[in-house]
């Protein structure tokens, strides 16, 4: 069995990948090590009620080159201070990451199995080492019109994001609670009054989303009680990073001969958990609606094609639906009204699993089958 090193491993993201890992026995094929950059020599998880103790230093190197296979969920800067120097060092282990560092080098692969697993499996086969996991909506998207992009029906994408607070990272959702709290508390006993006027109520939550007190240290604007139409940083052409990704990594993850030009606004909503996608799209031909539905509901087992009708949409194409599933539902599907060829849809996925977690895991597994 190989020797699995994990770092990272108490993150958001980290956290959904042991806890499915353990769900599916994944480490009965493994040999696991844990590191922390922080936390040396205490204590680790418990998995299987065995308590691994005395977590490794997550900067030794010595340590690293030791393992097989190293999986890590600590972030960018983790990787920048860490991976060139395993490699100069002739390390010569698999590095699965979640963090967008090495996503576009040219000797990494972006891992999305249930759409590239052709790709992966040639990467191995010619000695690829490097495997990334990627932008959250851009799995998420590709899993969900998967059938679709398999049969080269997509000319273009113009998508708007509506991504949740996790997205950003655990103290990112714990300042969005403090907000609502903060909200909450300053109209709690108006809202048990009956006689106290609404818009009086919301006179006060404006005035305390406005104030300098209201929590505003990690997202530095407010995000309860509204939104932020930006995400990541500025690429100097009016796109943001997370807008850029789209098109770039879609492509890469197809290893698209013609490129598919993907465009669209991403932005930042008060949901816990769970990104969203308004999406219309270009057909290179003409397709029913009834096709169109048949090719993305056969395309995988997590792809739930909703009808689109109202009350089916609210209660089941919702973060509040899906959270915590691997369930990919896409309803509002329908030929637009600007021409035969255009076509919108709605699509919900937990972006800590296939946008995240589940990715890295279904890789790790590929390579402990090796």
């Amino acid at each position: 069995m190989k020797s699995v090193g994990f770092v990272g491993w108490r993150g958001m993201v980290g956290s959904v990948l042991l806890n499915r890992m353990i769900e599916e026995n994944d480490f009965s094929k493994i040999i696991p090590h844990f590191f922390s950059t922080s936390q040396i020599g205490q204590n680790g998880p418990t998995i299987n009620n065995i308590t691994f103790k005395n977590l490794k230093n997550a900067y030794n190197l010595n340590l690293l080159e030791e393992m097989d296979i190293i999986v890590t969920c600590q972030g960018g800067s983790y990787t920048d201070s860490i991976y060139s120097k395993l490699r100069k060092n002739n390390w010569n282990g698999y590095w699965i990451d979640a963090a967008s560092t090495l996503r576009m080098k040219d000797d990494s692969v972006i891992v999305l199995d249930p759409i590239n697993l052709e790709s992966i499996n040639q990467a191995i086969s010619h000695g690829i080492k490097t495997f990334v996991g990627g932008n959250c909506t851009v799995s998420l998207m590709l899993i969900a019109l998967g059938g679709l992009f398999k049969e080269n029906l997509i000319e273009w994408i113009y998508v708007s994001t509506y991504q949740a607070a996790s997205g950003a990272g655990a103290k990112y959702v714990i300042e969005l609670l403090k907000q609502m709290g903060s909200l909450y508390n300053a109209v709690s006993e108006d809202l048990s009054n009956n006689f106290y006027s609404i818009l009086e109520i919301t006179k006060k939550v404006t005035k305390i989303i406005q104030d300098n007190n209201f929590p505003l240290k990690n997202f530095s604007v407010p995000l309860a009680g509204s939104l932020i139409p930006w995400i990541d940083s500025d690429m100097g052409t009016g796109q943001s990073k997370e807008e850029w990704k789209g098109q770039f990594e879609t492509n890469k993850i197809l290893n698209s001969k013609n490129i598919i030009k993907i465009d669209g606004i991403c932005v930042r909503i008060s949901s816990i958990r769970c990104h969203s996608q308004s999406i219309l799209m270009k057909l290179s031909k003409n397709v029913s609606l009834k096709n169109i539905e048949e090719i993305i509901a056969n395309h995988n087992t997590w792809v739930n094609l909703i009808p689109n009708n109202m009350q089916e949409t609210i209660s089941k194409l919702t973060p509040s639906a899906v959270t915590g599933t691997l369930n990919i539902p896409v309803g509002r599907l329908r030929k637009s009204s600007i021409g035969e060829k255009y076509f919108s849809a709605f699509t919900v996925g937990d972006q800590l699993l296939w946008g995240a977690a589940e990715p890295l895991r279904r890789m790790l597994n590929l390579l402990t089958n090796i």
